[in-house]
């Protein structure tokens, strides 16, 4: 069994292996939310999947071959339905497959209405050494606006009971709501750092298609905030926690030096993870290939196949070098410390067409780091899309 660390190995920089598992099921469909998760109005049987998770993993080890785990994240859906003994159970079952060192962070995301204390200590003995809680907001009026099932009184509770049971934790809060003011957000970020350990993820409140806010949206029932307002609460968020001691290190994540997420930053840095349980995706490189993985999204559909094949991917794909080199410029220009140009160059064979490197200093988009870096400024971060969509071109 993994045992729970009083620590958290530090960042070496790398990449880094991560493994990422997925729970599908929630007590309710936020309307907001175009996640793979699943309401299920009868019990889930949890040792039939928690075993289906296990098969999948000896395949996803059979790709991957023998790896150092530099970090494991339970995510879904909401992984905090699950048992300990569950959790217990798949995360011995990351330690039989690959090498788990102690003291990798072991993440796992948990909602408000859904925790207690005897379940936090009881994924804690299982080997969790961090949650991420899906707070979302600080008042009742919105947390009702967003489908949550919790109130205020519910997210402190838990937000107490991490900081006490955990070495680590974080939670979400979403912004850029219906109406909502520059200082009524100010206000209530200052309120969020005020119980925030040493993570925060902030992020815009977006419209996803087949989500019930986009029938809304499409309807006229639903208005969101116009581009420039949603940009002047971005750059609010930014001010507030640089000078309070977090600042962003991703768009939308924010964290006391040292303590950003291990596991994130694998994907950030493009590194390797296996993906395993319904609707997961990975990506496994051995022997100089590189594979895209994804997993059947219906859980019972997943289920089967695991069952019949011991394993549920519907989808695997070789990625080419320019497809490798793209996905490296689309995650590593999210984060603060910019995308390694001689990795890049190393995939793409070649180096940033300098008209449009030009063009994108010039107008203080980008900025190069010395000669081994580049990364986009703030002001590039609001166009981010934009900005990958050139360098890529």
């Amino acid at each position: 069994m993994l045992q729970p660390t009083p620590f958290i190995l530090p960042d070496t920089g790398e990449p880094g292996f991560g493994v990422y598992l997925h729970w599908p099921f929630c007590a309710a469909k936020c309307p907001y939310c175009d996640f793979n998760s699943h309401v299920r109005h009868k019990p889930v049987d949890q040792e039939r999947f928690a075993q289906a998770f296990l098969r999948e993993m000896a395949h996803m080890r059979g790709l991957s071959g023998p790896k150092t785990v530099t970090s494991i994240f339970v995510g879904g859906g909401t992984p905090s339905l699950m048992e300990p003994s569950t959790i217990e159970t798949i995360l011995d079952g990351v330690a039989r497959y690959w090498h788990v060192p102690d003291g990798i962070e072991v993440t796992m995301e948990a909602n408000p209405s859904s925790v207690e204390a005897e379940r936090f200590r009881g994924y804690h003995a299982a080997g969790v050494n961090r949650v991420s809680m899906g707070v979302q907001a600080l008042n009742d009026r919105d947390l009702k606006f967003l489908g949550r099932l919790h109130d205020v009184a519910d997210a402190l509770k838990a937000i107490r009971l991490a900081r006490e049971i955990f070495p680590r934790m974080s939670f979400d809060l979403i912004y850029a709501r219906p109406d909502q003011t520059v200082q009524a957000w100010e206000q209530e970020l200052e309120e969020a750092i005020s119980y925030a350990a040493d993570h925060l993820s902030l992020y815009q409140l977006t419209i996803e298609e087949g989500t019930a806010f986009y029938g809304l949206h499409k309807a006229g029932k639903l208005t969101t905030l116009d581009d420039d307002r949603a940009a002047d609460l971005y750059e609010a968020t930014q001010d507030i926690t640089a000078a309070r001691g977090l600042p962003a290190y991703e768009v939308s994540n924010h964290a006391r030096p040292g303590a950003e997420s291990r596991h994130n930053l694998t994907y950030w840095r493009y590194g390797d993870y296996a993906g395993i349980g319904p609707g997961a995706h990975g990506r496994i490189s051995r022997e100089g290939v590189k594979l895209a993985t994804a997993t059947e999204r219906n859980p019972e559909q997943w289920l089967e196949l695991v069952e019949q094949r011991s394993e549920g991917i519907v989808d695997q794909e070789r990625l080419g070098r320019d497809e490798q080199a793209d996905e490296l410029l689309l995650m590593g220009l999210r984060l603060r410390e910019g995308v390694d140009l001689a990795r890049w160059q190393q995939l793409s064979g070649r180096d940033p067409d300098p008209d449009r490197e030009t063009f994108l200093l010039e107008h203080g988009f980008i900025e190069r780091l010395g000669n081994s870096r580049l990364r986009c400024t703030p002001k590039g971060m609001l166009i981010l899309d934009s900005v990958v969509a050139d360098l890529a071109s």
